[in-house]
């Protein structure tokens, strides 16, 4: 990474709050440490962070909690979550909450690094002056906007996390062509790390939610059974 990323790192656990800090630190990172929801509450309030590393299991507010709180006030900072749980469903959940990346404790810092890399590089840089005439897709009625990673339709906008961004720009720009799950792990994860197929499922059927006119039966995000999926454009598609 070539521009110094500011991490917070929120964990109960002194030790893995220290031992983070330090390496993160020692791989071009900038690393700030909050031992519960409060602290991060005063820290994020006073300075800007690029991502966060947010420990699954906490005393009082916990990772869950924290991470549904921040995506319902419309913060889309990306978030990895961190657990000693290890099943999927503790996966699915946090997922399902908002969270871009799920890493089960013990792990290897590496693979932290790995991971943060791989959502700062997804997470699109705000340019400013004219936008190019690329920086906007027309998506079922919506405007897709590269640039700002926002979603737009009739003036209203909605927010985005790193990982629905990162799915739907993935499949808005190959219209008609059905991309298996590994296809759009490659496409949204870098390939730099392990992700379930799962999280790619939890992503599309959050983006139906938002898109769909009836996301019980989908016409712009399709299902291709036995592969994966397909972005079908309507043809009178306009941005709005």
């Amino acid at each position: 990474m070539n521009q110094l990323h500011s991490v917070l790192i929120v964990d109960d656990d002194i030790e893995i709050r220290s031992l983070l800090e330090r390496y993160l630190r020692g791989n071009q990172l900038s690393a700030r440490t909050a031992a519960d929801a409060g602290q991060m509450d005063r820290m994020m309030a006073r300075d800007s962070f690029d991502c966060l590393v947010l420990d699954l299991m906490m005393p009082g507010e916990d990772g869950l909690a924290i991470c549904r709180r921040l995506r319902a006030k419309g913060n889309d900072i990306p978030i990895i979550m961190l657990t000693a749980k290890g099943t999927d469903i503790d996966r699915i959940i946090g997922l399902e909450m908002g969270a871009d990346d799920y890493l089960a404790k013990p792990f290897n810092p590496r693979e932290l690094l790995a991971r943060i890399s791989a959502v700062l590089r997804r997470r699109p840089k705000v340019t400013t002056g004219v936008p190019e005439a690329d920086g906007q897709i027309a998506i079922g009625g919506f405007t897709l906007h590269l640039n700002t990673r926002k979603l737009t339709r009739h003036d209203t906008e909605h927010r985005l996390t790193t990982g629905e961004f990162a799915m739907l720009h993935a499949l808005a720009l190959r219209p008609g062509r059905p991309l298996s799950r590994e296809q759009l792990l490659d496409l949204t994860k870098g390939g730099d790390v392990a992700v379930m197929d799962r999280s790619v499922d939890i992503q599309i059927f959050r983006l139906r939610q938002l898109i769909e006119d009836d996301p019980t039966k989908p016409e712009l995000i399709q299902t291709v059974r036995g592969h994966g999926y397909v972005y079908v454009p309507r043809l009178d598609d306009e941005p709005s």
